[in-house]
């Protein structure tokens, strides 16, 4: 029987990773319709919360040895980052729609892992990354195009 790699395995698990963020913004977006994006998004991160909360008295291992004064500085700023990011998800998919939503949102995550490896140094491979962004750009226009006509 042969392993997999590790590297398939992380691969698998970003594209699945990719397919419940579709998902959660379809469900927030349909919410924020019957509500509001703010409330959608307060919905998501209070479920969340209790997730995460009911994960770590089961599992244990999510708090920082000093508690909360001890959380990294990228801690509270991720935090607040994902409340803006799932607010405006929720507010785009019931103007956008969930396709140009995704798109957009994958062109700016492009974008900015590119110049985050620039910046870190590890611009390898950089032409290819570069390409790709150009292309899922090509395609939103595209489909923005063909939205319009139609």
């Amino acid at each position: 029987m042969k392993m997999t790699s590790p590297l398939a395995l992380a691969s698998l698990l970003a594209l699945a990773a990719g397919a419940l963020v579709g998902t959660s913004r379809s469900l927030n977006g349909r919410l924020s319709l019957s509500t509001s994006p703010l409330r959608a998004s307060f919905w998501n991160h209070i479920v969340g919360f209790a997730f995460l909360s009911a994960w770590a008295l089961i599992f244990g291992g999510l708090m920082p040895a000093g508690g909360l004064p001890d959380a990294p500085t990228t801690a509270w700023l991720g935090g607040t980052l994902g409340v803006v990011f799932v607010a405006s998800g929720s507010w785009l998919i019931a103007r956008i729609g969930a396709t140009m939503t995704a798109i957009l949102v994958i062109a700016g995550q492009m974008i900015s892992g590119v110049v985050l490896d620039l910046v870190l140094g590890r611009a390898d491979g950089l032409w290819p990354k570069a390409a790709g962004v150009v292309l899922i750009l090509a395609g939103m226009t595209l489909s923005q195009r063909r939205r319009r006509r139609g």
